[in-house]
Parts: C-alpha cells; structure tokens; sequence
C-alpha cells in the first residue's frame, strides 16, 4: 500500500501527529523538526481524511505572517481556497467574535481597538484626573502592571496591592476601563479577556461557539498566557478536540506574559492526552545539537528530547575568549572573511546574536571600518537609537557651543521647562543680533532686554552654568567625571524611565548609555581627547545605508532569533550578568529562561557554531577595566563537544572537576530520558538505529559549598570593594555577590584578596 500524499516524505513521529485520532494531542516538537508542516498537514488530515467541514477548524497563532503562511500551506496541499477557515492570531480571532457579541459587554459593535500609543494616551488622562504625580508614578509602569493583571484574568475588583504603587494600579486600573467602555474601545488585552469572560458567564454563547468548532488547534503553544490557555480550554470542549504544537525547552517570551508551563499543565488539563514528539531535525549537524542538549539539559520541567539527524557530525562548536568586545568583534569578522574566502559562504549565511541591543555597537563599529554589510534586526543601530543621540548632542554641546542642531535637540531633554515658544524667541533672538549660542547664552547674565520671561530666562541661566560647569571638566580632561555629571545633574536615567513602554525597555535604554560611557572610558585610557572621540564616534554613526544590501551579516538578539536559521551562527557575549542576564539571578525561573535563550541561538545553526566571551567589557560596569567571568552555560558544555579550551574555561572546568572528585556525598540527578533509555536497554525498535548514534552525557552530581562562603554574608573584593553573598555555585568554586558599588558580580571563591568580613 502507497503512503497517504499528506504523510508522504514525513518521518514516523510527524506521520502519527498528522494522522492522530480525536481527542487531546501535544506534539512536543524540537528546533528543526518541521512543527509547521505537520501542524498543516493536520489541517488537511482533518478535511480530506476526516470529512471535519473547514469552516468549523479553528487554527491560532501568534503572527499574522505565521497564520498567513499556515493558510496558503494548508489551501496549496488541498488544492482549493478555504473561505471561511478560522485561521490567525489569538487576537484577530477574538476581534472578530467580539464584533458580533460586543453589546453583550456594554459595548456597540462598532467599538474601536487602542493601540499602545491610545493606551499610554488614555491612561495619562485618567492619571492626571485622578490627581496622580505621573512623575512619582510612571503611567507606563502603571499600564504594564494592568495589562499583566488582564493576561492573569485579574479585573479590578480581584487586583491584590502588595504596596502603595499597588494601591495606585488598582485605583488607576478600574477608572481605565470605565473611561474604555465610555469611549467604546477595547485594548489588545481586552478582546482576549472579555471574550473569555463572556464565554465562562453565559451558557448560552459558550455553547454555540463549541457547536461551532470541532477541532482547535495551536501553534507555539509554549507562548500562550492564562487568558490564551483559557479561551482555548473553552473552544475545544466538551469533545476536546484540541491539538496543540509546541516546545518548552523554546519559551523565551516571559516577559510578554507568556507561561512555559501551559505544556505541562495541557496533560493535567485532560485526561490520557496524546504525546508525540518530534525529535529528528532536518536543520543542524548533530554536534551542533548535541550542544543544544548539553545546554537545556538543566532546565527542569521539561520532557527531555533526544534530537537527532541524518545531516552528519559536522564540526565543533568553537568557543573563543576575547581580551574585551572590540577584540571579540575583530575576531568574529575575521571568522566571516575566512569562511566567505575558504568555504564560499556568503555574508547572508552568517549570524551574529547577542543578549542586550547594546552589545551590537562593537560589532556594527568593526563592520563599518572594515566596508562588511550588515543588517540589524528587530532592532535601532546603536548610533540612531535616541537615547545615544541624546548623550552624543551634550557632548558635541560640550565640546562646540554654536553647534545649534545638538543645543535643540537637548535643551528640554530632560524637560527642564524651557517650552518651544520660548526656545523660538531665544534663538530669533540671537539670529536678529548676530550672536553664537555661546555667546547668547553669556549675554543671558547681563541686565539688558530680552525677548524671555523672567522664569524662562532663569532656566536657560541654569542650563548654560551646567554647561560651563560640564566644559571645565572637559578642558581637564576628566570625561567620565562629566559624562556622570550630566546623567546625575540631568536626572538622565529616570528621564529613561519616563520615555519607555515598559521597565524592561527603560533597562535596554540605560545599557546603551552605559556602553557609550564604555567608549569613552576607552578614549580616557587611551589618552584621546574629546574632539578625537566624538570624530570617531561620527565616522560609525551613519549606517543606515548598509541596511538596503541583500547580501549582509544578520546582527540580532537572541529573542530576535526565534523562528529563523542560518548556516553559521556567532553567539556573543558568553558572561556571568550577560547570558545569563544579571536581572535572571532576582526571578523565579529566570536562570532557566535564559538558558532556553541560548538553546534557541544555537538551535538556529545548520552549519557551524561560534561561541565567545570577553575577559572584560564595557557594557554593564560602564567602565571598561571589569574583568568578567565566563558564563556558567559554558561549563554545562562537554569537552568532546567544543573546539577551544580558553584559560578562564579551564580553570573553570578545574575547580568543577576537584570538587566532583573529592566530595563524598555525591548524589546522581535524575538521568534523562535518553540516558534511561541507554542505561536499560530500552529503546523503543523504531529509533534504537538511531538513538546508537547518539553520545549520552554523563549525569550531573549535585552539589554542596565547600568554600565556607555563605548566602547573606558580608565580604571584600580588592577591586569591587564591600558586598553581600547572594549566591554559591559549583560546590563553593564560584560565590555570587552584590557589590555595594559594582553592583552583582561572580567572584571565584580563592580570588586573590577575596574574603569575608568579619560582623
């Protein structure tokens, strides 16, 4: 008997997905696995196989690019348009829904949906009626806390405060959706949550909308909130015909509200659901996903997957320690030539990620001076993003008074009270008298009439003794002194605040202006002037037309880089408080987020993986003469897996080595499941063949501190000065600390001058 067309080229773990009976399925599927041709498939199994009429098949996903993409699949593989098959985002869907059932709410059906800039507009007007300080009380961090009560299915009436700021959401957050129902709109959040309200509260429509659909089904079901999981479980019963697609081990979007942990409860969810995974990968070499497994085998809530593929063993992954991220910049765009001019790769084949949109600067500056095109995705190159122009105009100020595009762009910013009428008349004012800025600004002191008020006038004297105050600092030479002077003076960094959507955003808008004082810790070392530095600063600055050429480097974020592959990928910036990011030591789980994070950059390579750290780096100490320790991921890492052995990842591997060595309690973690499979004897005949194939990593022994460092106390570095232990790792071998002045580091417990303090 011939194999079905829909199964035809599909392994057998697809062909079971495709083709699996009614009732609950999760299909666990690995990077590279081909989740959107089974997911497709199914659609069309449905239909043809079936006899499921298309228009009572609901599909959801997360892009309207992905459910576009999944819709001309799906019609090429029948051959025919399908009108009237439910196929987009969870928002779309709802909209929709909502147009017919809208009055059910309050609402007339021709309500209108916000946007984020409506919403930031709306909540400042509600803010400002309730007599609220939006300085004291950001009406951004007030918008991101209600649209995280939405996602957890909080209204306001149920909204918990835990403090005064609480106190302020909860009251914001009920006079904001009156003045939503008043103005008949609903917000992004609002079309999922009201359409789950209505379909919990009212038998009636809750009914007809299950009557409705007789299959649902999910993608990236790894990236779906309470609300999300909920509407689904309401849809799909009470026949349960809900497929969903998914991957834990790929939840990188937390920070959106997303929940991980939607794919366990899926099986708590519904009784004897079917499990498939989807573990051959048709994209990468099989060392590359044996560096995969090394990396996620960590985590925990997870079902282990033996990736594996028919592609070859391919090469090493190569891991490469840098001096600091100009040498580490140099180094990868010394790999991409050698590999364009030895191998015939292209510039598109190559990748570079990175954690933080500050850490692109370094490499877009070598890729300038060095004529590589680029492409920066999903993101601002580091010289247009505003918060750099802002720094960069006070320092051009600085440097030339009568620089008039930069004295605009920055007199207000931060507001300082000087109004755009009152700019006009200064600047008519000094053009109609033949005056320079600098000069104006002088004649400010004098007695004589002026086109200003008194309070105007004032708040230009204050800005101008800033100013002078700023150029003698600069005429010493002490330019990290004024850099800090004119963040501390201005109020800078809450001015960051005060302009970003979310805190989140605010942090990446700080980490760009630290690496910019980084660069100039770089000309202080270096003995360059200020007029040198910002010269140099401007030869890099204009990149924007290297965007257009199709053939160039791809520089991205690892959150960038979901959904995407590329023959060579660069993972950068391998440090303890980068990957895994310094704000992941305060979360639940976030240590394991940022490990998924790295499993997905080094999921995204077919050919060849690069891995590197620097042995300091300018981005977080703002200094640049920090020395850094290599991430704790590196160590995860077996040896027969990586080609590079750096001194710093040695020692590191040393110190785990002793301490597994000479501990006599070592217990064994659970192995995984592969191991298991191995171990027994067990493996299933359908893929024994290929699982023989795979190197099975020793277990873990778990640990214990054996440095005599303990969590809470108090110690001293030579270097960092005074700090509190938040963290002991490795058996005692490295002692995470919050240092007074320096904020969190990783200290390796015998650093020279390292100890504790006595209390």
């Amino acid at each position: 008997m011939g194999q079905h067309p829909l199964t035809e080229g599909m392994n057998p773990q697809q062909a079971a997905a495709i083709t699996a009976g009614d009732g609950p399925v999760l299909v666990l599927a690995g990077p590279g696995s081909g989740k959107t041709s089974v997911l497709t498939r199914r659609i069309a199994w449905l239909i043809r196989e079936h006899q499921v009429p298309h228009h009572r098949i609901m599909a959801v996903t997360f892009t309207n690019k992905a459910a576009g993409e999944m819709r001309g699949r799906v019609e090429a593989l029948l051959g025919d348009r399908m009108r009237g098959l439910q196929i987009g985002t969870f928002h779309s869907a709802c909209a929709r829904f909502l147009r017919r059932e809208a009055e059910l709410l309050g609402y007339r059906r021709e309500y209108v949906i916000y946007d984020s800039d409506d919403q930031q507009a709306l909540i400042k007007q509600v803010v400002k009626r309730l007599d609220i300080d939006p300085k004291r009380y950001n009406p951004r961090a007030i918008l991101a806390k209600i649209s995280a009560a939405k996602n957890e299915m909080i209204l306001p009436a149920q909204f918990q405060s835990l403090d005064y700021f609480g106190e302020i959401v909860k009251q914001v957050y009920g006079a904001y959706q009156h003045a939503l129902l008043d103005a008949n709109a609903m917000d992004f959040d609002d079309l999922l949550l009201n359409m789950v309200l209505l379909l919990k509260e009212n038998d009636r429509l809750r009914e007809a909308y299950q009557n409705r659909f007789a299959q649902v089904l999910v993608d990236e079901f790894q990236d779906t909130n309470k609300v999300q999981y909920e509407l689904v479980k309401l849809l799909a019963a009470p026949q349960d015909n809900v497929f969903v697609v998914g991957d834990e081990d790929q939840a990188i979007y937390a920070f959106r509200g997303a929940d991980y942990r939607n794919v366990l409860r899926f099986r708590d969810s519904y009784r004897d659901p079917a499990v498939i995974l989807l573990e051959q990968n048709y994209r990468s070499t099989q060392h590359i996903l044996d560096v995969a497994r090394a990396v996620i085998d960590s985590n925990r809530n997870r079902t282990p997957k033996a990736l594996h593929t028919e592609l070859g063993r391919g090469e090493r992954a190569k891991v490469f320690e840098a001096y600091d991220e100009r040498y580490e910049a140099e180094y990868v765009l010394e790999q991409i030539q050698q590999l364009r001019h030895g191998d015939g790769f292209d510039y598109r084949d190559f990748a570079v990620m990175y954690r933080t949109n500050a850490q692109s600067r370094a490499m877009e500056q070598a890729f300038v001076n060095n004529g590589v095109p680029y492409v920066l995705v999903g993101g601002v190159g580091f010289y247009k993003r505003r918060e750099v122009k802002d720094m960069l105009a006070y320092l051009r100020l600085i440097h030339n008074t009568d620089d008039r595009v930069s004295f605009e762009r920055i007199i207000n910013v931060p507001t300082r009270g000087i109004g755009k009428k009152s700019l006009a008349a200064f600047l008519d004012w000094i053009s109609s008298a033949g005056l320079s800025i600098g000069d104006g600004l002088n004649r400010l002191y004098d007695d004589g009439p002026l086109p200003l008020t008194t309070g105007a006038r004032k708040r230009f004297i204050a800005f101008a003794e800033l100013l002078s105050s700023w150029q003698e600092l600069a005429q010493v030479g002490d330019l990290l002194g004024m850099f800090d002077d004119i963040t501390a003076r201005t109020r800078y960094y809450l001015h960051l605040d005060d302009i970003s959507k979310f805190p989140e955003e605010a942090t990446e808008r700080a980490d760009n202006v630290r690496e910019l004082r980084g660069l100039l810790q770089y000309a202080v070392e270096y003995e360059q002037p200020l007029h040198e530095f910002l010269a140099e600063q401007s030869l890099v600055a204009d990149v924007d037309s290297l965007k257009d050429d199709a053939d160039a480097v791809t520089l991205l974020t690892l959150h960038s880089a979901k959904g995407l592959e590329f023959p060579v990928v660069f993972i950068t910036g391998l440090e303890t408080g980068i990957l895994p990011h310094f704000r992941s030591y305060e979360e639940v789980d976030g240590v394991e987020e940022e490990r998924r994070l790295f499993y997905v950059g080094v999921t995204r390579a077919k050919q060849k993986v690069y891995l590197s750290y620097a042995f300091r780096r300018a981005l977080y100490n703002g200094g640049g003469g920090t020395t850094n320790s290599p991430s704790e991921f590196l160590a995860d890492l077996p040896v027969h897996l990586l080609d590079g052995s750096p001194t710093t990842l040695a020692s590191l591997r040393r110190g785990q080595s002793y301490e597994a060595q000479t501990r006599w309690d070592r217990v064994s973690t659970s192995p995984s499941r592969l191991e298991s499979d191995l171990r027994s004897k067990s493996v299933s005949p359908s893929s024994s063949k290929i699982r023989s194939k795979i190197i099975p990593f020793p277990g873990g022994a778990a640990v214990s501190n054996e440095s005599g460092f303990k969590v809470g106390a108090r110690v001293s570095h030579p270097e960092f000065g005074a700090g509190k232990i938040i963290g002991v790792e490795s058996g005692g071998v490295i002692v995470s600390v919050l240092f007074d002045d320096h904020g969190l580091k990783k200290i390796f417990a015998d650093a020279e001058g390292f100890k504790a303090l006595d209390e």
